[in-house]
């Protein structure tokens, strides 16, 4: 069993940063893989971007290329999100998800979830 945890949300104007995090109970961290996941209000819950359980394969949708970075730290059973240039678009709840299988992009590939934490990005 893993259980996440997220912080990190809150309120920033447009252009701004935050950092999220994911905190991971469970033994086994190192070996999973982290997703990050958002869902916006009436809309799906979508693929952000996830990192292997080494870090070396990392994935990202399109539209946070360039502005978001995901990282690990095993030691520390933590995950990070490093968001930048934040766009109103990415108004959404921010969910952790873990899964002992490779990187996906998919909701259904992940085994595990936290109760995610909110992000709003005013214009």
């Amino acid at each position: 069993q893993v259980q996440l945890v997220e912080s990190g949300g809150g309120l920033v104007q447009a252009g701004g940063s935050l950092r999220l995090s994911c905190a991971a109970s469970g033994r086994t961290f190192s070996a999973y893989t982290m997703g990050w996941f958002r869902q916006a209000p009436g809309k799906e819950r979508d693929f952000v971007t996830a990192i292997s359980w080494s870090g070396t394969r990392i994935y990202y949708a399109d539209s946070v290329k360039g502005r978001f970075t995901i990282s690990r730290n095993n030691a520390k059973n933590t995950v990070y999100l490093q968001m930048n240039s934040l766009k109103p678009e990415d108004t959404a709840v921010y969910y952790c998800a873990a899964d002992p299988g490779d990187p996906g992009i998919l909701r259904i590939e992940y085994s595990y979830w936290g109760q995610g934490t909110q992000v709003t990005v005013s214009s």
